[in-house]
């Protein structure tokens, strides 16, 4: 059990973390210190480089929740609802990366390669909503992680 809540939390940090480095450090400073020429293909680099890590997060993640939930609470409709609330915008969050990744950011690449700045930008711009939407949900299941048993104990 104490493998699968290390790898469970360990994907979770570096997925959640990675977004909110990008999202509140990287973005903005790159954002007023580069041009869209050098920005975009910033952007599609650094995705390059996340992205792998993000899929094992998203592999990592569904396996060692249900292997805990099983092993721990018998099943999803034993599990207290800290754990449903968890498994739930998890669910949520890994389909907004899927969409991210498979629409896009296959986009954003494509429009790089071509040097079309304006579509490059405005793929870039929806990954931004997208990302910012996936930080917030994955600070609130950091939050009902690490507080939620405690909530429902009283």
């Amino acid at each position: 059990m104490s493998l699968a809540i290390a790898l469970h939390m360990l994907a979770a940090t570096i997925w959640v973390g990675g977004m909110f480095f990008a999202y509140t450090s990287l973005r903005p400073v790159a954002g007023s210190l580069l041009d869209p020429p050098q920005r975009l293909p910033l952007w599609v680099h650094v995705f390059g480089k996340f992205f792998p890590y993000v899929w094992i997060s998203v592999i990592l993640l569904p396996l060692t929740g249900y292997w805990m939930i099983f092993n721990l609470y018998g099943g999803v409709s034993n599990s207290p609802l800290y754990v449903t609330i968890m498994n739930g915008l998890g669910t949520l969050m890994i389909l907004i990366y899927l969409h991210v990744f498979f629409a896009p950011y296959r986009r954003l690449k494509q429009a790089v390669a071509d040097q079309n700045w304006p579509v490059a930008a405005g793929k870039l711009a929806q990954i931004r909503i997208l990302i910012a939407i996936n930080l917030s949900l994955g600070i609130v299941v950091v939050l009902v992680a690490s507080g939620g048993r405690y909530m429902a104990a009283g």
